[in-house]
């Protein structure tokens, strides 16, 4: 199935959530003030505001909703001229590309209720002051010390950034490396990566369950 879809015009798309277990439990609210500061600037503006509203009307109808084009590009400030190259299909467009949301068929498309973090190729898109400040929002995150934060958590924690990492099209040394700059202890990363690799090899991936991983293993 192509990410995006190349038949236009239509007045009308369906909207479904598109559930993910990983990424709905460690991503970030498209109405967060990590998106606004850090995926606004790879996203654009015109698509922030699209997943926002498609946030706000999923909160409201969870199993879906019809989304009506015309008057959403011009609720988010955007033209619908052009068909399938106006300004608000490309916010469309933007979405799937960066695998927030994805065409079911011709008239239908799915997008997810989480964000996951900002890969490293992500981030070096931002100003260097927001670089910066992403770097600091994720060292204030969890890792191996923070109090309170269990062997078990870090374990799911470090799988779930591993697949979202591999979902958005980085490889399996990208994910490694990035996992360590996110200061998981180098056996916890091999180890979530190379589970990311198989759960995504299986047609129907089961959801986080604990690694025999030893408290030792996260520890400095």
């Amino acid at each position: 199935m192509p990410l995006t879809e190349p038949s236009f015009p239509q007045q009308r798309l369906a909207v479904e959530p598109w559930p993910d277990p990983v990424i709905d439990q460690l991503g970030h609210d498209p109405r967060s003030t990590y998106v606004e500061k850090f995926w606004l600037g790879v996203l654009g503006p015109s698509t922030v505001w699209l997943l926002r509203r498609v946030a706000d009307q999923l909160d409201a109808h969870p199993e879906g909703f019809t989304l009506d084009l015309a008057e959403t590009a011009r609720a988010i400030g955007v033209g619908m001229r052009g068909g399938r190259n106006s300004p608000f299909m490309r916010s469309i467009d933007r979405s799937c590309r960066f695998g927030a949301a994805r065409y079911l068929g011709a008239d239908t498309l799915a997008v997810r209720r989480k964000l996951p973090p900002l890969t490293r190729q992500q981030a070096l898109r931002l100003p260097e002051s927001l670089q910066r400040e992403h770097q600091s929002w994720l060292e204030r995150g969890a890792t191996p010390n923070t109090p309170g934060v269990t062997v078990t958590e870090m374990r799911e924690r470090a799988r779930g950034l591993a697949l979202s990492m591999l979902d958005l099209g980085e490889d399996v040394e990208a994910a490694e490396r990035q996992s360590h700059r996110w200061h998981f202890h180098p056996a916890l990363a091999h180890d979530a990566v190379r589970w990311a690799v198989a759960h995504r090899s299986q047609p129907t991936a089961p959801p986080l369950t604990p690694a025999r991983t030893e408290p030792s293993a996260v520890s400095s």
